[in-house]
């Protein structure tokens, strides 16, 4: 089982920045793609951004220039820094980890962007 914990979530104005965190624990495995995913009221859960283990990242269009995403394999953490935020980035954000076929999720962050 693996287990993933996001942080760093919270209230921002737009053009605000926020770094979101996701520490994974348990049977984690070297060869994995984590990713960030987010779920607005109302909305779908739709893929902000991923990468896999040798750091090949791919990001959705409306985040591309604004968020970057990155990873540290040896503390099994993934990171989201967010820049420039708008309103509609206001939403819950998910951390996803898949590994051998198996996809882990965890509980969410709230992110609010509103002034």
């Amino acid at each position: 089982q693996v287990q993933l914990v996001e942080s760093g979530g919270g209230l921002v104005q737009p053009g605000g920045s926020l770094r979101l965190s996701c520490a994974a624990s348990g049977s984690v495995f070297s060869i994995n793609v984590m990713g960030w995913y987010r779920q607005a009221a109302g909305k779908q859960r739709e893929l902000v951004a991923n990468i896999n283990s040798i750091r090949t990242r791919h990001y959705a269009d409306f985040v591309k220039g604004r968020f970057t995403i990155s990873r540290d394999n040896a503390k099994n953490t993934m990171y989201l820094q967010m820049n420039s935020l708008k309103p509609e980035d206001t939403a819950v954000y998910y951390c996803n980890l898949i590994a051998t076929a198996e996809s882990y999720w965890g509980q969410g962050t709230q992110v609010t962007v509103s002034s």
